[in-house]
């Protein structure tokens, strides 16, 4: 994949901060929030974490400052822009390496008749000049490292100033190497690259575009899925990060590289997504596991153990803090790895977390003889405010009084307890584990009380219940689709998917709001009952649309579709992946991608501002449900849904041993289905109405392969 082609376009910058720059590529810890629109690094910059480091180097020119915005091209490994600074031109290409080294190269013009003088500026509250070069070393004691810069320019006479004479071309090269040092470590930082090399482009432009080598190929006649595709991939090698101290010493995925609130410089306050966030970890995996090499999803396993506290739950932390605990599908998301790319490459230890967290959240969360999870904080589902809670008081004004609040029987908890339980159940059987039958048993035990209790016959939907008198919340959050995600229902209730999918509920023309519209409580612009209790961009669950459980609600109808043949409800998922796809993009634009975290469901406007954001899953619906590829317990199916698409091939999907190349034309009865393996032609014809089993020699996992790998 050439990402680079596949995602260039025009600037992009901050909804919410016009005039920023946002630069794609970051390091293993250093990346910038956004960018000032001048030359150089300024603008709100991070390292392992949110610290908004406000300058490392900048190059002054002694004219008047420059008129309106930089015109350039963005691309994910590196942004080129060419500025006017009063009759000086400066075109620029900056981009950070996966070393953490912040790379300015610089070609100014003097375009008048009179000099001009360049300097390069640094921040004197850390930095000072040691000869040629600029070093600096500031404590960061939010996270407990101390931050060290080294900053060289090919011409140090930058740094005094540097005059350019009418007419005169000038090129500069400013690398600024980023490193950490922890109490008891600190000492002068080390050098990065040099200035004065002049290959740097060109070895950061390997390294960086080598990440996509090992995804599949998408040709499409669909413009907008093929710019998805490549965002999506973007997004997770965005989000990438080896923080490497405390808490997380390898490799992690946040939940994007942006952040909220705070902005103010050298305030690491606030919240923010760069941090491991178990409740992001499975979205992930998920997507992750189509990448042929599972080195960076067995690596992105391999930290959660890490988050686990002692009751078994799974906490978000930073390298030295430890915060609240999450929900999550873990379990469920490895075992789904683990059919992708092998049983064995879930490690012991991974499994043990996630026994761990099933028998944990069992104790911490109150199950009783049902089985069901009490949940008493609604913000640790990650869908704060859900109107569920407040049912039982009327929606109060003040949603923040405790006595107004209700503890519920989740949904949500409830399914990702069956899913990850009946994983452990499966990655037990699969290395003969004792410990698989206890697991089993529970699964069943929930699923049996997710069925019987929180089905609701009249209304035909899924509830939240009453945590002591097992009442019914009736308010149709968004989990209420779960139990057909997770493949609990049968055919008794189809009826009631199609009933919620209706306009007036679910069917709104962004899918899928996180409540439906006949609720009391529902906003679709976020906020509660007319108050925006926590500010224009916050995040509410009562109305607004949330990539998270959008994706969510897709699988669960491509799911249904498929296991009863149901058309409208295949035809439902073709519009809401659509409209899914279309909300990447600001105003729809294919030429800015811009996926952020939740959306007014009725307007599609993008209500919050964290560009790029990874909460969600788009890269596992593409292969399941638009390619096909379903790797089940023992075997493979090919079973495309019809969205409308002439043309789809992905070549190079990784299936246990195999790489399969996957091939369809054409539409409805006409559609034909061509899969290879290596040079063999695996099936090759029209496309059967219950899709293709695969020869055994491709759909089986060779245990005794594994073993010896």
């Amino acid at each position: 994949m050439n990402i680079d082609e596949l995602l260039a376009g025009p600037h992009r910058g901050l909804r919410t901060r016009p005039g920023t720059l946002l630069l794609g590529p970051t390091g293993r810890r250093l990346w910038a929030d956004y960018l000032d629109d001048v030359p150089g690094f300024s603008g709100r910059i991070d390292y392992i974490h949110k610290l908004n480091v406000p300058l490392l180097f900048t190059v002054d020119a002694d004219a008047d400052p420059a008129q309106g915005r930089s015109e350039g091209q963005w691309r994910p490994s590196h942004l080129r822009t060419r500025q006017r600074v009063g009759t000086a031109t400066v075109q620029e290409t900056r981009f950070i390496t996966w070393d953490d080294e912040a790379v300015s190269v610089q070609r100014w013009c003097n375009e008048g008749t009179e000099p001009v003088l360049l300097r390069a500026r640094v921040d004197g509250g850390w930095c000072a000049r040691e000869g040629d070069r600029v070093r600096g070393s500031r404590h960061i004691e939010a996270h407990g490292f101390t931050l060290q810069v080294t900053i060289t320019a090919s011409d140090p006479a930058v740094w005094d100033g540097r005059e350019l004479a009418p007419g005169e071309e000038y090129e500069v090269t400013l690398v600024a190497a980023l490193r950490h040092t922890t109490p008891g470590g600190d000492g002068p930082p080390q050098d990065g690259a040099e200035a004065t090399s002049p290959d740097l482009l060109e070895r950061h432009l390997a390294e960086y575009r080598s990440w996509f080598d090992a995804v599949p190929e998408l040709e499409t006649d669909s413009p907008l899925l093929s710019r998805v595709w490549a965002y999506r991939w973007y997004l997770l090698r965005c989000s990438l990060a080896e923080p490497g101290m405390g808490l997380l010493p390898g490799t992690v995925m946040f939940e994007g590289r942006s952040h909220k609130m705070s902005k103010e410089p050298w305030r690491p306050g606030g919240w923010e997504f760069t941090k491991l966030i178990p409740l992001s970890t499975p979205f992930h995996l998920l997507d992750l596991r189509w990448r042929s090499d599972p080195a960076v999803g067995v690596a992105v396993m391999a930290a959660v153990p890490s988050a686990q506290q002692p009751d078994g739950q799974l906490h978000a932390c930073t390298v030295g803090q430890v915060h609240k605990p999450y929900a999550s599908f873990f379990g469920h998301a490895v075992e789904r790895f683990a059919r992708v790319h092998g049983w064995d490459s879930v490690s012991p230890e991974v499994l043990q977390t996630a026994k761990r967290q099933v028998r944990g959240e069992r104790i911490a969360l109150e199950a009783d003889e049902d089985e069901l999870l009490v949940q008493r904080d609604h913000k640790r589902t990650g869908k704060e405010y859900q109107p569920s809670y407040w049912y039982f008081h009327d929606y109060p004004a003040n949603p923040r009084d405790p006595h107004t609040f209700t503890p519920l029987k989740r949904v949500d908890r409830a399914v990702y307890q069956y899913l990850n339980a009946a994983a452990v159940a499966e990655l037990c059987a699969r290395r003969g584990d004792p410990d698989g039958a206890e697991f089993a048993s529970l699964a069943d035990r929930v699923a049996r009380s997710v069925l019987e209790k929180q089905w609701h016959p009249a209304s035909a939907f899924f509830y939240d219940l009453h945590h002591r008198t097992d009442e019914v919340s009736l308010v149709r959050n968004v989990v209420g689709f779960y139990p057909w995600w997770a493949r609990l229902t049968d055919g008794r209730h189809v009826e009631g998917l199609r009933r919620a999918l209706a306009p007036d509920l679910f069917g709104t023309p962004l899918a899928y709001p996180s409540v439906a519209q006949d609720c009391p409580a529902f906003r679709p612009e976020g906020g509660w009952m007319g108050s925006f209790l926590k500010g224009r961009n916050g995040c509410m669950w009562n109305g607004p649309a949330w990539p998270y459980t959008t994706s969510l609600v897709l699988d669960a109808l491509g799911s249904a579709a498929l296991e009863h043949g149901l058309d409208d409800v295949a035809a439902e998922f073709g519009r809401g992946f659509w409209s899914y796809a279309r909300s990447h993009f600001r105003d729809a634009d294919l030429a800015v991608p811009y996926l952020v975290e939740h959306y007014n469901p009725l307007t599609g406007e993008p209500i919050s501002d964290e560009p790029d954001y990874n909460h969600s899953m788009l890269i596992d619906l593409v292969v399941r449900y638009l390619a096909g590829v379903q790797p089940d317990e023992g075997g493979l199916r090919v079973r495309p849904l019809d969205v409308g698409l002439r043309h789809l091939a992905l070549r190079g999907v990784r299936v246990r041993e195999h790489l399969l190349d996957v091939e369809l034309d054409g539409r409805g009865a006409a559609r034909t289905l061509r899969v290879t393996c290596g040079g063999t032609v695996l099936c090759d014809g029209p496309l059967p109405a219950d899709g293709v089993e695969l020869d055994e020699t491709v759909c089986a996992h060779d245990r005794a392969t594994a073993a010896t790998r």
